[in-house]
This record gives structure tokens, C-alpha cells and sequence, in this order.
């Protein structure tokens, strides 16, 4: 039986190229710290039966990354993309290798949008010296957020992330967690009628900002709108999904392995023989086929600090995807987790 470590050498091999797995460092290798244990086995083991031995996919890496379109501008998004607050925030202790593996691998399979939120200045001066590299400069879409309290101390930081990223023109700025919108609001409003902002938005990632989020999306005209949405958080399609399309929004969606309890919450289980009908090899695409599976949303990010898991998550956006009647079966199986 061949070891997980072969068989992410191999994955790599195949998916990301054989230079580019051999200048890996070894920790990336090696899983990066990510998941340990159960978890980790949940991550990209425990495939159905019958299903391929591979770590994932069959699909060939020139298949196109599916995309979806901002409503109402023509612009279209890959509908997987990178949370980076993980890896970005690992800067101090790993440095930026790890962060940079991770671009790179997401530009290579087709994907481009990457979400951040701010930290430091001494920490988005490195994330900012990466992001401004040519290789990655001019191919990615960047989400940025605000999410301080105060005018003063919000400008402050969309200022840092123009300057830090060396973005003049951020391609989308967000409120973070509604956090002091009512403040933060016509400032995030201004930058866009300057040009200073391609599109905005707010976010959520909790059911306790639902009810708020609504009533915002019912009052304000914006371009995008970022929820907490997976199969084991589902609610956001029973009304906020369904009025982003009412209301034209674009949607991004993030917690798919709920900031890693997913993985342990799986762990002990076998996937189900029929995730082969929607072409699903892993608990990891199990969810993100779920959320890729609803037409509200533009883009599913995922967290991640390893290439690996990367390539596999953004593989859940090629092949089939699961129809109502199997999402219904998806969400009774889990909740029995």
C-alpha cells in the first residue's frame, strides 16, 4: 500500500506539473500542518467503492475551469477561488513559499479570485510584496475587506490595502461581517463611484448576521454579497441565495468545511457509492459540489495553505454536479454526522 506521502508526490506530479512538485517545499508536500490524523484521511481518503484509486479527479488539467457571470457587467469569475486569511496569516512563522505555492497552483488550474481581509501592516506588507510579483500582479481578482470600527480607522485600512497590495483600484471591496456598516457604508459607496472600486459588497459567515444581511440586501443596491454556505449550512438558500438572484448580486460563498470541523465530523465515515453519479471522489468535493451546485453562486472560495488539497478542490468544479432531488440526500446524510 503506498503511503500518503506518495501519493501526494504523485498527485502533484500529475496535476501541477513534475518541476513544480519537485520545487515544492516538503511541508507543502507533506499536507503543510493543515489537517492531521482522521481529518486529513477525511480530507482526500475514504473514496466510494469502486471508485478510482487516484487522490482525485480523473478529469485532464486542460478541462477549463468552469465560470460563472457578475450579473448585469458581462465579467466572468472561475467558481473557485482562494480564501487566503490561512496561509497569510502563517507569513510570521513559514514565510511566504507556502502562500506563493498556493497562487501559483490556483492560477495554473484556472482560477484567479483570491479573498482577503486585513491584518498587520507588517503582515499584508509580505502578502502585498507576493501579490505584486508579475506572475501573480495583473492575472488575479482580489476581494478586500474593511472590517474595523470607526471612519477614520476604515479608511485607514482600505488605504493599507490599496498601498500594501498596490491596487489603486481594488477589484472588489467588502464590508466584513456588517461590522459598523452604517458607517463604513458611504465611504465603501464613494470609493466606487470614484473608481476606486470595481464592484462592493458585505459579508457574513454566521446565521446570527442572516436576518440583518436580508433586510441590507433589500434596502441598498450592491454588487456582491459573501455567505457562509455548505451542506452542512445550508440555510443561505432558503432566502438569501434565492434574493441575490431576485436582486441581481453576485455571490460568493465561504465556511465549505466550516473552518475545518467538517473534515472531523466526516472523518469516521465512508463516502456513499452514489457520489460517483456526480462525479464526486473525496468528503472535500462532496461539500463544494453541493455549493458549486446552486446558480446563485459565482464563486465558492475555499481555505487552504497546501496545493494538494487546492487541486482538488478546484477539480469539484469539473464534472457533474449534484441535481435537488441528490442534494436533499446529501444534506439528510451528513446531519446524521
Amino acid at each position: 500500500m503506498k503511503s500518503n506521502d506518495t501519493n501526494r508526490r504523485e498527485f502533484l506530479t500529475r496535476f501541477v506539473g513534475l518541476g513544480a512538485a519537485l520545487t515544492l517545499p516538503r511541508s507543502l508536500v507533506d499536507g503543510g500542518g493543515e489537517l492531521t490524523g482522521k481529518a486529513a484521511a477525511a480530507h482526500r481518503t475514504h473514496p466510494a467503492p469502486g471508485a478510482p484509486s487516484t487522490p482525485a479527479n480523473t478529469h485532464s488539467i486542460q478541462e477549463a475551469l468552469p465560470t460563472r457571470e457578475i450579473p448585469g457587467t458581462g465579467e466572468r469569475l472561475p467558481i473557485v477561488g482562494f480564501g487566503s486569511s490561512k496561509p497569510v496569516l502563517e507569513i510570521p512563522t513559514e514565510g511566504t513559499e507556502p502562500l506563493e505555492a498556493v497562487l501559483a497552483t490556483l492560477l495554473e488550474q484556472g482560477g484567479r479570485v483570491v479573498d482577503t481581509s486585513p491584518r498587520t501592516e507588517e503582515i499584508d506588507r509580505e502578502f502585498g510584496q507576493v501579490l505584486t510579483q508579475p506572475r501573480f500582479r495583473d492575472s488575479l481578482f482580489l476581494a478586500a475587506k474593511v472590517n474595523t470600527e470607526g471612519e477614520e480607522a476604515g479608511i485607514a485600512q482600505m488605504r493599507q490595502s490599496q498601498r500594501l497590495f498596490g491596487r489603486p483600484t481594488l477589484d472588489l471591496l467588502q464590508v466584513e461581517s456588517l461590522r459598523d456598516l452604517d458607517v463604513h457604508w458611504p465611504n465603501v459607496r464613494a470609493w466606487k463611484d470614484s473608481g476606486e472600486a470595481r464592484y462592493i459588497g458585505v459579508t457574513v459567515s454566521a446565521y446570527r448576521n442572516f436576518e440583518r444581511l436580508e433586510a441590507f440586501m433589500r434596502s441598498e443596491s450592491f454588487d456582491f454579497v459573501h455567505v457562509n454556505y455548505s451542506v452542512m449550512e445550508p440555510l443561505a438558500e432558503e432566502r438569501i441565495l434565492p434574493l441575490a438572484q431576485d436582486l441581481g448580486m453576485a455571490v460568493l460563498t465561504n465556511r465549505p468545511f466550516m473552518n475545518g470541523s467538517y473534515f472531523g465530523r466526516v472523518a469516521p465515515h465512508t463516502l456513499p457509492e452514489w457520489a460517483a453519479d456526480f462525479d464526486c471522489e473525496s468528503w472535500a468535493q462532496f461539500s463544494l459540489k453541493y455549493v458549486l451546485s446552486h446558480p446563485a453562486v459565482t464563486c465558492a472560495l475555499t481555505e487552504t495553505s497546501n496545493p494538494v488539497h487546492l487541486v482538488e478542490n478546484m477539480h469539484s468544479a469539473l464534472g457533474r454536479l449534484p441535481d435537488e432531488a441528490t442534494k436533499g440526500r446529501m444534506r439528510e446524510l451528513v446531519s446524521t454526522f
